[in-house]
């Protein structure tokens, strides 16, 4: 490992060790979501954290069990009939990402607006913000980490916030309100200046004060209960590391050859993809030194991930926004944090596991609503507004479409939005239309397509009889087929309504040989 990579131990060691913080819950939360064994969670957010880090080019981006594959994987379980066959594809599943990476196909990245992804960065941050909400007053019905409108309980986000108010927990709301205040108190500029809060983070001091008031509200009536916390098996469970390594659970490959396994496979590793793919691009935008990861290596990473996950027992893995996220704003600067909290799941669940147990979910609730809304923050949908309707739209319908669905239903619509609106940029400017006297001259400003079809048809119609029309393609480097056929096709009936037509550069032999040319 290159020496290069504790440059920045300073700010990645505390970094990494909020993410681990933030982590953990999820893990357990996805794993719960999604009908496997609460372990299995953990060992993806172990595998996320160390090999896919030791092998993706991502300096911020963290991986671990993704909230967006847990209906997928609940299905999956179900369907298959074991968890061991489970496993199978979910190696099955790293093998194409592997073969994906190895065939480029990371370039798909590049292909979503930046409104659609800072909608996706925003829908999260309100999800996260919203979701918290119970926790904080201590009503845990949902588990950490599923971020879906609808809940495994029967209930969506906003029946959960009208059911907490039967179900509020004193002793929790206290623990959040306190633990809120530490963090505004760490993020004002003047206490970022004094040293002693630059070396200790706040998130730390947040879990360290909510597990003494856990233990100390034990037989008072702010009494914290038990599934208020964090819960990692343990006791009989896991008591010794001999037990640790008996929690790993291995595929059943006499079920390789089934179809249905293999095509369980095959959308695990496109959901999977996209959704790494996506993250990535958040990621990147981020970045406070805007650097930009090579996706076909993160792919590779992926693909590794996940063969890794599912030979001992994980669920699948992809790079998460929540634990990217939570990276940066904690001043994460290389990919040592995402290692380092890697490690931390590892040691903790194998030694400490009762020592995380005493975490109230009230603590992480307040570290995870300060992610959220920086997600969110108010600023970025003012921005989005200043850069007009084109950018504003698809933004708040990706917010929305999210919000309500889910990750990729959300994307694909915003993307549909934001496709919209590029087809309709591209109608008012790909040519001018000039009328003086009797002659009408129709120049193209770029390129000519079929998407301009019917603003051009609509331009050639409204040229009255016995005039003179040009159509000038010069600066069209490329004429599309169907248009030159258009245009050829007014020429010759335009006769008929004594039109005399003009064609410069139009040619459909002159269009190609020009773009050859130019390539």
């Amino acid at each position: 490992m290159k020496l290069s990579l504790f440059n920045h131990i300073k700010q990645d060691i505390p970094a990494g060790l909020v993410v681990f913080l933030v982590a953990v819950p999820l893990c357990l939360g996805i794993a719960l979501a999604s009908g496997a064994p609460l372990f299995s969670g953990i060992i993806a957010g172990m595998v996320g954290g160390l090999i896919v880090t030791l092998f993706s080019g991502s300096q911020l981006g963290v991986s671990g069990p993704a909230a967006g594959l847990a209906t997928i994987v609940l299905a999956a379980i179900n369907d298959l009939g074991a968890f061991e066959i489970f496993l199978v594809t979910v190696v099955i599943a790293g093998v194409i990402q592997l073969l994906m990476g190895f065939a480029r196909m990371g370039i798909v990245a590049y292909f979503f607006p930046t409104a659609v992804i800072k909608g996706m960065l925003a829908a999260i941050g309100i999800i996260i913000f919203m979701k918290q909400i119970p926790h904080a007053f201590g009503y845990d019905s949902d588990p950490e980490g599923v971020l879906s409108f609808a809940q495994v309980d029967g209930q969506n986000t906003f029946t959960g916030l009208w059911n907490m108010i039967d179900y509020i927990t004193p002793g929790a709301l206290v623990v959040t309100l306190l633990s809120l205040a530490i963090l505004i108190l760490w993020e004002m500029p003047l206490m970022k200046r004094i040293k002693v809060f630059q070396v200790v983070q706040g998130p730390l001091v947040v879990v360290i004060t909510g597990i003494i008031l856990g233990i100390a509200f034990r037989g008072t009536p702010l009494e914290i209960a038990k599934e208020h916390f964090v819960s990692i098996p343990a006791d009989s469970e896991i008591n010794a590391i001999s037990n640790f390594f008996n929690q790993f659970t291995f595929p059943d490959f006499s079920a390789i050859l089934r179809y249905d396994v293999w095509l369980t496979g095959a959308i695990i590793a496109l959901v999977a993809s996209l959704e790494t793919l996506l993250c990535v691009e958040a990621t990147d935008k981020m970045d406070p030194k805007k650097r930009v990861t090579p996706t076909n290596r993160e792919l590779i990473a992926q693909g590794l991930g996940n063969m890794t996950s599912g030979l001992i027992g994980g669920l699948p893995v992809t790079q998460v926004v929540v634990r990217s996220s939570a990276n940066i704003q904690s001043g994460g600067k290389s990919r040592l944090s995402a290692l380092f909290h890697g490690g931390l799941i590892l040691v903790s669940a194998m030694f400490i596991p009762n020592i995380l147990n005493m975490i109230p979910l009230a603590s992480l609730a307040g570290i995870l609503f300060v992610v959220g809304y920086k997600l969110a923050r108010p600023a970025l949908f003012k921005q989005m507004w200043r850069e007009g309707l084109t950018q504003f739209i698809p933004f708040m319908v990706t917010v929305v479409s999210i919000y309500f669905t889910d990750l990729l239903m959300g994307i694909g619509i915003g993307l549909a939005v934001g496709i919209v609106y590029v087809i309709r940029a591209n109608f008012h400017s790909a040519f001018t239309k000039v009328t003086k006297d009797n002659q009408v001259l129709i120049r193209f400003n770029k390129d000519a397509s079929f998407i301009h079809k019917a603003e051009i048809i609509k331009a050639l119609n409204q040229v009255p009889e016995n005039a003179r029309v040009i159509i000038d393609g010069t600066k069209a480097w490329f004429i599309d087929h169907d248009v030159y056929q258009m245009v050829e096709d007014f020429k010759n009936t335009a006769i008929n309504r004594n039109i005399e037509t003009e064609l410069i550069h139009f040619s459909k032999r002159k269009a190609r040989r020009k773009t050859n040319g130019q390539i």
